[in-house]
């Protein structure tokens, strides 16, 4: 029975799972935490990923008891991880969060004839504090040294691979996110890079982007996978088609559809336009808020989050026309940085259950508005992400979608993918072949009710959110 490990590398920890290569079955699995983050400057320091994993892999007895024929490894994308000459890192890494480099995206975003259309044609996406290349112009602006010693520009997956193999690889999900990687050329636009400074040998310091199905090294008698991002091993662990939608509610929120055809150029920023790990493509918009406003709302209304849950279960949909706008932190998509959440049609007949419930339905309009620019995604709808918990959620995204909502099985989809990949490269099977052996993207299917139009519900939010 050969084993495969699939490591999700999340800002948070490291999960490990250890799966039967052929049927998918979790023969062991182990997780330990990361430091703790603090926008607007959120770092870690690489060597506490590795810390991690070691500590994960001890857990579920690897490589000791349990002796895998391949593993894969999926992180938090965008990441910058910056090594010196003798391949040593010089300072830690700055995350997908960390806003610091804000003005440095804007800056980019200028310095390129065209602005943000010409990005979008370039490289799939219009660079946000987020994006890689955004933390390079920080790097070089506010860590002089440092950016001057740097001889390998890393993500946080790539890095944690390099442990493994000694190589320097990356994959073409992953180096989508970059800023600096083309998914519809498939290589890296070293022109985009030398708007960041002109006078490095960049073609030298990035990795090498292997083919979905290539070996990136060998890691304790294992094969290792490329590796990917962790929206592209999650889509791996939903065994997302063409076609398919997936909602992920957490802290923020993602839609995101797999596609056989890189997404048109989207001027706006609302989508990128990534690769994903198969061959395909992976168009995505991300919301900053989500359940954090369920969870603001809650406070503010004295309850834990089951009587939440419970209360916005137990009001009419629609919140008696009641629209909450939920743009608490600012928003990515629209892009309202300075955006603040609104209330609009409240009355003296409110209640909290009815205002628990306005918070539930705005937090999902406002994905799914930004979810519509993603084009017509005629598949499966699968629901992801901590709101998965709550039946209020559940609720609420079938009938606003109007559409079957599939909540899956499975727990930790990003480790999952991971391990997918790493049986595909062992097996050279297809990787839907492998999902679907293992029977993932199977779960509870929630019904629409219908009891009102989604269409008015929607309507509603949209004018609230025009003119907040």
């Amino acid at each position: 029975m050969p084993l495969v490990v699939g490591v999700d590398s999340s800002t948070t920890a490291c999960k490990v799972q250890v799966r039967d290569a052929d049927t998918g079955v979790v023969v062991a699995s182990g997780r330990a935490p990361h430091p703790p983050t603090f926008p607007p400057c959120s770092e870690q320091h690489p060597h506490q990923w590795e810390a991690a994993f070691r500590a994960a892999c001890a857990e579920a007895g690897l490589p000791e008891r349990h002796r895998p024929a391949a593993i894969a490894v999926a992180a938090q994308q965008h990441g910058l991880v910056v090594l010196g000459q003798d391949g040593h890192v010089l300072r830690p890494a700055k995350l997908w969060n960390d806003t610091e480099s804000a003005p440095d995206a804007e800056a980019l975003v200028h310095s390129l004839p065209g602005g943000a259309s010409a990005w979008a044609t370039a490289c799939g996406s219009v660079p946000l504090a987020s994006f890689t290349i955004a933390k390079l112009g920080w790097l070089r602006r506010c860590a002089p040294e440092a950016f001057g010693r740097t001889a390998t520009v890393m993500l946080p997956h790539d890095w944690l691979s390099f442990r493994l193999t000694g190589r320097r690889t990356s994959d073409r999900g992953d180096a989508s996110g970059t800023g600096y990687w083309s998914p519809r050329e498939g290589r890296y636009r070293v022109d985009l890079l030398e708007l960041v400074d002109a006078s490095r040998e960049w073609e030298t310091m990035l990795p090498e982007v292997v083919a979905p199905h290539d070996v990136a090294g060998e890691w304790e008698g294992a094969v290792v996978a490329p590796g990917t991002g962790d929206n592209m091993a999650a889509a791996l662990g939903l065994g997302l088609r063409t076609g398919d939608l997936a909602l992920s509610l957490g802290t923020s929120g993602t839609a995101y559809t797999v596609s056989e055809e890189p997404s048109p150029a989207d001027p706006t920023g609302s989508v990128a336009g990534f690769a994903d790990a198969t061959g395909r493509f992976l168009p995505l918009v991300c919301t900053l808020n989500a359940t954090k406003v369920t969870d603001a709302v809650a406070g503010v209304l004295g309850m834990d989050l089951e009587r939440f849950d419970a209360a916005a279960l137990s009001a009419p949909a629609g919140a008696g026309g009641l629209t909450l706008v939920p743009h608490f932190d600012g928003e990515r998509t629209p892009n309202r940085p300075d955006a603040a959440g609104t209330l609009r049609g409240i009355r003296n007949d409110v209640t909290p259950d009815l205002l628990a419930r306005a918070a539930v339905e705005g937090v999902v309009c406002n994905l799914l508005a930004g979810a519509d620019a993603l084009g017509h995604a005629p598949g499966r709808v699968f629901l992801v992400g901590g709101a998965v918990r709550s039946a209020a959620y559940r609720r609420v995204v079938a009938d606003l979608t109007g559409r079957p909502v599939t909540v899956p099985d499975e727990p930790e989809l990003v480790a999952a993918g991971a391990a997918v990949q790493a049986a595909a490269v062992l097996h050279g099977r297809d990787f839907h072949e492998v999902s679907n052996a293992w029977g993932l993207g199977c779960g509870v299917v929630v019904e629409p009710e219908g009891a009102v139009p989604p269409d008015s519900i929607r309507a509603a939010y949209a004018a609230a959110a025009a003119h907040p």
